[in-house]
């Protein structure tokens, strides 16, 4: 009876864990759907709200993001000069910019739709011998209609890779200098540009083709 008992609970567990799984492939069809329903030609891209302590970190997402947008096949309005019409209407900060309804945003521009990203972390931590360099980022795009078309969350971590040779008091002083550098001078970039590119192309959050696509 006991050994039966524990049969059903294990069965119920596994029926459990396949009607939740179910839910995944579920929202993926309905953001398609929403997506495909919108049809974006043309996408602006506001400047990103900043949650890390690392005050830069907006100006250099920002600056990733046209090209992998374009390569898509998408319009994308000059992230700079959008920058700079927002300020001239007194919009400074990105927290001002995401308050306004996405419509009116949109109809400022003549947009499509509108790309909204949240910077989670940034950082890079160091403890002994270890670097660590993280990005995380929230990615949201609503359409002039104000429907959420899309949405996307990535974090990407570097590590630099420990030294192996034989000599053991090399490899120490090599970790230490690797470890130190990469403190000092974190690369961001890298980690920016795999981010878009998993986000946008290889993911399952990936952005069906663009109007302007070119095919090879």
């Amino acid at each position: 009876m006991k050994n039966l008992k524990n049969l059903i609970i294990a069965c119920s567990i596994l029926i459990s864990g396949f009607v939740g799984c179910a839910t995944g492939p579920s929202e993926i069809d309905a953001q398609l759907a929403a997506f495909q329903a919108s049809n974006p030609q043309s996408i602006l891209v506001v400047p990103a709200v900043n949650r890390s302590l690392y005050v830069e970190a907006p100006n250099y997402f920002l600056s990733s993001l046209p090209i992998p947008i374009a390569n898509k096949g998408y319009y994308v309005f000059p992230v700079n000069t959008v920058k700079m019409i927002l300020e001239q209407e007194g919009l400074y900060e990105a927290e001002q910019v995401y308050q306004l309804e996405a419509a009116k945003l949109a109809g400022m521009f003549g947009a499509d739709a509108i790309l909204y990203v949240t910077i989670v972390q940034w950082t890079a931590t160091y403890v002994l011998l270890a670097a660590q360099v993280t990005v995380e980022v929230d990615y949201r795009m609503i359409d002039k209609e104000n429907v959420e078309i899309w949405k996307a969350h990535k974090r990407m971590v570097y590590t630099p890779q420990r030294s192996n040779s034989n000599n053991a008091m090399a490899n120490l002083i090599t970790d230490l200098v690797v470890a130190a550098a990469t403190r000092a001078a974190p690369n961001y970039m890298p980690l920016v540009n795999q981010a878009n590119t998993a986000v946008f192309f290889t993911d399952y959050t990936a952005l069906p083709s663009g109007p302007y696509l070119e095919v090879p």
